[in-house]
């Protein structure tokens, strides 16, 4: 790794024209500043996206949502997609079911779909700890499902392991590498990525990328690693003590890179 870094390291600050962020463009964004400032051709592109398991698919668990008494949900999609499964299977969920929501943005849109009362919803801030009172009052009396994609939700599972709990992980979508063929190439001055699934996505996509003089934009440890993991350079990394955010680290590169 040494020589790819020194290597690396002569590119290091070299002008910024052009970046492609994996993500979908949002209505409103700090990039948008971001690409006016400093007068840059800012592209996005969805480089990983979520799929519905089917209701043919998901049958063959043998198992119905209304047998549980207790919902876990650890994001918006794992609330749209119970739901979804619930109306294709012609399953209503009883007023009385709980659910335990692990922060305050998912509780929120949960009201969406349900009647909400407080006494039937339970609202974390952060992690599943922070529902640990809640779990462990209903722990002898709920039979628990906890819908979830095919990357599984690796912490709650252990807690619930940990505990004890009666308990069903339930794959209701999937997250996939998205279709990028139309794209000729990747050659971006900055490839800015929040996801390992995302790396994934551009060699399935790309086999045969190489970084040359592309700056990687990365953040997240574990999205880190997947990138070195391929043998490529992380030039700017987010979030540590300097760069809370991506668009702050990029904003602190461009200080360096574009004057």
């Amino acid at each position: 790794m040494p020589s790819k870094g020194k290597t690396a390291y002569k590119e290091l600050h070299k002008p910024v024209k052009t970046i492609l962020i994996s993500q979908p463009k949002p209505e409103r964004s700090v990039y948008f500043d971001i690409e006016s400032k400093w007068n840059l051709k800012i592209d996005w592109r969805q480089f990983i996206h979520v799929e519905p398991v089917t209701e043919k698919e998901f049958r063959k668990n043998r198992l119905r949502p209304d047998d549980y008494s207790a919902i876990i949900f650890t994001s918006k999609n794992s609330i749209e997609h119970f739901f979804r499964m619930c109306e294709e299977m012609r399953v209503k969920m009883s007023q009385q079911t709980k659910y335990f929501c692990l922060t305050k943005a998912i509780a929120d849109y949960l009201q969406k779909f349900i009647v909400y009362r407080k006494r039937k919803v339970f609202v974390g801030v952060r992690k599943v700890e922070d529902l640990k009172t809640s779990f462990m009052k209903h722990r002898e009396n709920e039979k628990f499902l906890l819908p979830c994609s095919n990357l599984g939700a690796k912490n709650v599972v252990e807690f619930l392991e940990k505990h004890d709990f009666d308990y069903k992980d339930a794959m209701m979508y999937k997250t996939v590498s998205s279709d990028l063929s139309d794209l000729t190439d990747v050659t971006y001055d900055v490839l800015v990525f929040f996801s390992p699934l995302g790396i994934e996505s551009l060699y399935e996509n790309f086999p045969n990328f190489k970084q040359n003089k592309t700056r990687m934009a990365i953040f997240g440890t574990k999205t880190s690693k997947a990138v070195e993991d391929r043998g490529l350079y992380i030039n700017i990394k987010a979030p540590s003590p300097e760069n809370l955010s991506m668009g702050m680290a990029l904003e602190n590169y461009l200080k360096k890179s574009n004057v």
